[in-house]
């Protein structure tokens, strides 16, 4: 299967057009996927550019944006030629045409294959990026927390009930009055796991945003006292919350996502297993 699939990505480059303008993009000719795709007439191959045409309106794409006619001159003997019915399509429409032609037909199946392989090759690597996103966003909340908790120690935070009140504040502002330990109960996490471990990539980073907001103005306005410092991170956090409703994103309503422990574990076994690949050495190169 996985060479056919090949295959199929390799005939499609092979037949590919670009368009010579300020933006170029890639399209392909109808009458050069028609054979591809097992079909033989073009009238029954442009009964499936309709319903792929339908699918894409339906879609809320503008059709003339996938699917543009055009004419093809062919030979017709003695040196004569005429024009014949063609039209330019883009991927998105290959895709809608391998979606809408017969099944039955072992090209239109290898095809539909071929883009949900492509689907879900795409979607992993979406996945892999945004939990890569979410690792920097936790290491970088991580470092903003030590240097918070350096900063309110040396400034009368004196013991770790104290600066648990403090970090419990502050996410009591950013969650619309919501306490870490009744988050947790209902997001389903551990009681002696970090809220931190589960949060969406926007959580961590408006968590960082609002405690180096919070340690910069105690040192620059040179606040001390925990109450003062409750203050200051209370107003930081709400400030925070508020930026986000204003952009439609409630805190609170945001809902867990994997345990970043696993996805790291996940990360470096996939980067053994990648490395072990790298140092086997090819016993065919060493006959």
């Amino acid at each position: 299967m996985d060479k056919a699939l090949d295959t199929i990505q390799k005939n499609l480059e092979s037949i590919k057009r670009v368009s010579n303008d300020d933006h170029p993009m890639e399209f392909w000719s109808a009458r050069d996927l028609m054979p591809m795709l097992g079909y033989t007439k073009w009238q029954k191959f442009t009964e499936v550019i309709e319903r792929a045409k339908a699918a894409c309106k339906l879609s809320g794409q503008n059709i003339d944006d996938h699917v543009t006619g055009a004419g093809k001159m062919i030979a017709t003997g003695k040196g004569a030629t005429r024009k014949i019915e063609d039209f330019f399509l883009t991927r998105y429409a290959f895709y809608l045409i391998a979606q809408n032609g017969d099944p039955r037909k072992p090209e239109i199946a290898l095809a539909q294959t071929y883009f949900a392989t492509q689907t879900r090759k795409q979607e992993l690597l979406e996945q892999r990026d945004m939990e890569s996103k979410r690792l920097d966003a936790r290491a970088k909340l991580r470092e903003t927390e030590s240097k918070i908790e350096s900063t309110v120690y040396e400034r009368g935070i004196k013991y770790p009930v104290e600066f648990a009140t403090f970090k419990n504040k502050h996410i009591e502002a950013l969650y619309g009055g919501i306490s870490a330990s009744q988050l947790k109960k209902i997001r389903k996490i551990p009681p002696k796991r970090s809220l931190a471990d589960f949060d969406s990539h926007v959580e961590l980073k408006a968590k960082d945003f609002a405690l180096a907001m919070t340690d910069h103005n105690i040192k620059e306005k040179d606040i001390r006292g925990k109450e003062a410092m409750n203050t200051e991170v209370v107003k930081n956090s709400r400030e925070t919350r508020q930026a986000l409703l204003n952009r439609g994103i409630k805190p609170e309503h945001i809902k867990p996502e994997e345990d970043l422990k696993l996805v790291e574990s996940r990360k470096n076994k996939e980067a053994k297993r990648i490395a072990g690949k790298a140092n086997t050495p090819n016993r065919r190169l060493l006959k």
